[in-house]
């Protein structure tokens, strides 16, 4: 873009545009205004305004991962904020018996007292040390990888979603007196996600396939079963849940990336909350 500026007076020096009172000879190397020394920045070549490195910094794309989220430079922080969140909770779960029992998904709760916000809190707390630091230990390996393929904002929707939907699973199927809680669901659909993910990427996926057979050995015939201290509901629901979202984040066209992948976002909470609704219903119904 050309600008026209009204010249200087006749015998006067120029002055810079922001600062009339500056007489200066240095102009923009791209819109040819004149500038001081204060607003006068390096450019590729020659010296640059103050608003033409704001328009350039503009229009250059930012760099995105190999998903469509934006690439960062540094540490995982959502996968250290999560880790951070589910052990303050665990000290005050801890401290608190009576905190633990208003969080934790207890389905009689959700459908006849309307605290549905136990079905996300209830994924923040968890039933021992070693259940937290297992779950924790598992989302410092394999978050921080998921993380940098997806960008921070893809992989806090995947995080929570895949949460959610373990509960949602728990909350249609699990006995109505059974207290639930655990990152487990969310983790799981980490798991879930990292296989789609890796697959699209053409990653070896061998190892995620027996850490997912793994676990879930150990959820349906490990030791704990029948002592109500795992939950396959739990565990199920959020794998299936990570898979599916993590596989329309995957394979969503570059051309239409964000608006599949949202829509993806949308349609799978638009769904657990049908299923909530439809479960609620249900069991107000058994009473009525």
């Amino acid at each position: 873009m050309t600008h026209q500026y009204p010249p200087a007076p006749q015998g006067a020096p120029p002055s810079c545009y922001r600062h009339p009172g500056r007489a200066t000879y240095v102009q923009c190397t791209r819109c040819g205004r004149y500038i001081c020394g204060d607003c006068m920045r390096t450019a590729p070549v020659g010296h640059q305004c103050v608003e033409c490195v704001g328009e350039a910094a503009r229009a250059v794309r930012q760099p995105t991962t190999a998903f469509g989220g934006r690439r960062y430079d540094g540490k995982p922080l959502v996968t250290y904020a999560l880790i951070a969140v589910n052990v303050a909770m665990f000290a005050l779960q801890s401290a608190s018996s009576a905190l633990e029992s208003r969080l934790v998904l207890w389905s009689p709760a959700v459908a006849y007292y309307d605290e549905y916000y136990r079905l996300v809190t209830s994924a923040f707390l968890h039933y021992g040390i070693v259940h937290l630091l297992f779950n924790m230990w598992a989302l410092w390996v394999i978050g921080p990888q998921l993380e940098e393929w997806l960008g921070r904002l893809r992989f806090t929707s995947l995080y929570l979603l895949s949460a959610i939907g373990g509960s949602v699973l728990v909350y249609l199927l699990s006995p109505m007196n059974a207290a639930t809680a655990g990152a487990s669901g969310a983790i799981f659909g980490l798991f879930g996600a990292t296989f789609a993910l890796a697959r699209r990427l053409n990653v070896d996926v061998k190892w995620v396939v027996g850490l997912i057979v793994l676990n879930l050995v150990i959820t349906f015939v490990g030791p704990a079963v029948g002592t109500g201290a795992i939950s396959w509901q739990g565990h199920v629901g959020g794998l299936i849940t990570g898979a599916v979202v993590g596989g329309a984040y995957a394979y969503a066209p570059r051309d239409r990336r964000n608006l599949v992948q949202g829509a993806t976002t949308v349609v799978v909470l638009v769904a657990f909350l049908v299923l909530i609704w439809l479960r609620t219903d249900g069991l107000l119904a058994g009473i009525g």
